[in-house]
């Protein structure tokens, strides 16, 4: 008898988990679906203005962007994903040239701790870098994954979101979209 009682609250536990396990996977897929990500590819949803502090203390607001196509990145130094991604951002714009922006926002970390990492990588001239001291912009577009990137087009309409890390080649291609090339 005790042995059926032991199968059956191993069994009573494993199925209690798995609906715990499936209940948080559908609350971050929903989480995602409905925040920032526009409903459907035919409507596209207005980029939230930001205004952040540069590794120099000038303001950037991403309306100052207006008329070009943006690339905004939430970035950290402890991001594996982060290092090989933002130096692709820099490869891409030296090929795209001054119609495209790229603004890699950090997410939290001090003065010292981003600029050590992204003059490390070499990109400053490139890419703008921002901090954001409050992680607001992360929370606007609904982050839940590292990194996380809007593709924001001439008229400030997100035209993607894409969570997790990209490759060169997608990097350019969502941007040639935008630009129509």
């Amino acid at each position: 008898a005790w042995i059926i009682y032991g199968i059956m609250r191993k069994a009573l536990l494993a199925t209690f988990a798995a609906i715990i396990v499936i209940g948080l996977g559908s609350w971050v897929v929903l989480r995602g679906r409905y925040t920032a990500l526009p409903p459907s590819p035919g409507e596209p949803r207005r980029a939230q203005e930001f205004i952040l502090k540069d590794y120099e203390g000038r303001e950037v607001k991403l309306s100052d962007f207006r008329g070009k196509v943006a690339l905004v990145n939430a970035w950290a130094s402890w991001c594996p994903f982060c290092k090989e991604e933002l130096k692709d951002f820099a490869a891409v714009k030296q090929e795209l040239g001054d119609d495209v922006v790229i603004i890699a926002v950090d997410r939290a970390e001090t003065l010292e701790t981003a600029k050590r990492y992204s003059d490390a990588l070499g990109t400053g001239e490139d890419i703008i870098f921002v901090l954001d001291p409050d992680d607001s912009f992360y929370q606007a577009i609904g982050g839940f994954s590292m990194p996380e990137t809007i593709f924001v087009d001439r008229d400030g309409l997100i035209r993607h979101h894409r969570r997790g890390p990209m490759q060169k080649e997608e990097i350019r291609r969502r941007i040639e979209d935008m630009l129509g090339l």
